[in-house]
C-alpha cells in the first residue's frame, strides 16, 4: 500500500488547505492536491493526498471513506498509478488543400 490516497466527492469550492487539514487529524500530511479543469481552473471535485506514512494513509482512508465535506459524500482510497495514455491526436485526413472551386478573378 503507498501512502497516495485519491479522493473524490470534494465540493467543488474546496480548498487543497481544507483538503490537509481534513487528512492532518490522521497524520502527517505530505502534500495536498485538488485537480482543475486546465482551462477554466474550476475544481474537478477530486484530488490526491500523500501522507507521511502507509500507516497514517490507511488510517485516513479508514476514517473519511464514506464521511461527509460540504455537503457531498467523499470517496477516499489508494491512488492507482495513471494509466499510459494513447497516442491520440491522429492526422486531420480531408481537410484543408485548397484548389479545385476557387474564384480568384478579382
Amino acid at each position: 500500500m503507498g501512502s497516495k490516497i485519491y479522493v473524490g466527492g470534494l465540493p467543488y469550492a474546496a480548498t487543497e488547505q481544507q483538503l490537509s487539514d481534513l487528512f492532518g487529524q490522521h497524520g502527517g500530511v505530505a502534500s495536498a492536491r485538488i485537480i482543475t479543469d486546465k482551462f477554466t481552473g474550476q475544481s474537478r471535485g477530486f484530488g490526491f493526498v500523500e501522507m507521511a506514512s502507509d500507516a497514517e494513509a490507511q488510517a485516513a482512508i479508514t476514517a473519511l471513506n464514506g464521511s461527509q465535506m460540504g455537503g457531498r459524500t467523499l470517496t477516499v482510497n489508494e491512488a492507482r498509478p495513471q494509466e499510459p495514455r494513447s497516442g491520440g491526436g491522429g492526422g486531420r485526413g480531408g481537410f484543408g488543400g485548397g484548389g479545385g472551386n476557387k474564384r480568384d478573378r478579382w
